[in-house]
């Protein structure tokens, strides 16, 4: 008897790992999918960046009222800073392609400066002042990229707007005769760019951004005033403005 009850236990003990080797073949445990970040959704944020490149100034000059054969040009260096805001909406397609659409809108500190005197014997005897800034602006634009998960470059245009100023100032310093004009409009233009953003969280992104903004031609008028308060010159001028941007920038994304 005692021999029988020691096969039996024996038998148990070498046939307990075979079955449980069955049951791990049988029940395999399955992994834990983990969810692929989605970037359809709409969006918010804020932005700040550094822009400028050269203002264009040209004139024609008019003599009691007949275009004279002189005409004038002249650049000026801009730059400044901006921040602003945007808000937009991307779709991601299972394949992977996002298309978007966002607005921005920027408050500016982008302007040119151009300042010359002449100086006879040390002493100024005529000066010319030229400057010309944007004091916003503004874009709408279609955004088309490739998500790799959290990351998505992209490439982006459409219509710019802006607010530009300017203003040209100059004569003797005696007096004889001044000039000065100064004008202010808002332009429509077109803008073009590429950029790159990063998921942080599922709902936090960060982004950084290059456009080239063309807000057109803004013109202005202004007279050549003598001693006596007698105009025979005029003067009518443009300027074209445009300039590049580099951004960075935050996002939430409901």
């Amino acid at each position: 008897m005692k021999r029988f009850l020691l096969a039996t236990v024996a038998l148990a003990a070498l046939s307990a790992p075979a079955a449980a080797a069955d049951l791990a073949t049988k029940y395999p445990v399955k992994a834990v999918a983990v969810p692929v970040f989605s970037w359809t959704g709409f969006y918010i944020g804020g932005n700040f960046g550094y822009g400028g490149d050269s203002v264009d100034f040209t004139e024609a000059e008019y003599y009691y009222g007949y275009l004279s054969p002189y005409s004038y040009s002249h650049s000026v260096n801009s730059s400044g800073f901006f921040v602003g805001g945007q808000i937009g909406y991307n779709y991601q397609f299972a394949n992977n392609v996002v298309v978007g659409l966002e607005t921005d809108l920027q408050w500016s500190g982008i302007e040119g400066k151009s300042d010359f005197t002449e100086s006879y014997y040390g002493v100024p005897y005529y000066s010319q002042n030229r400057s010309a800034s944007v004091d916003y602006f503004g874009t709408i634009r279609a955004r088309l990229g490739y998500a790799f998960d959290r990351f998505l470059p992209y490439i982006t245009g459409g219509v710019a707007y802006g607010k530009t100023a300017i203003s040209h100032s100059g004569g003797y310093t005696d007096g004889y005769y001044l000039y000065n004009g100064s004008d202010s409009s808002t332009n429509w233009g077109w803008t073009v760019g590429a950029g790159v953003e990063y998921a942080i969280t599922n709902n936090w992104t960060f982004k950084t951004e290059y456009l080239y903004v063309d807000l057109g031609s803004t013109d202005y008028t202004f007279g050549q005033t003598y001693y006596d308060g007698y105009t025979a010159y005029s003067y009518v001028g443009s300027v074209d403005t445009k300039f590049h941007t580099l951004k960075a920038g935050v996002n939430y994304k409901f």
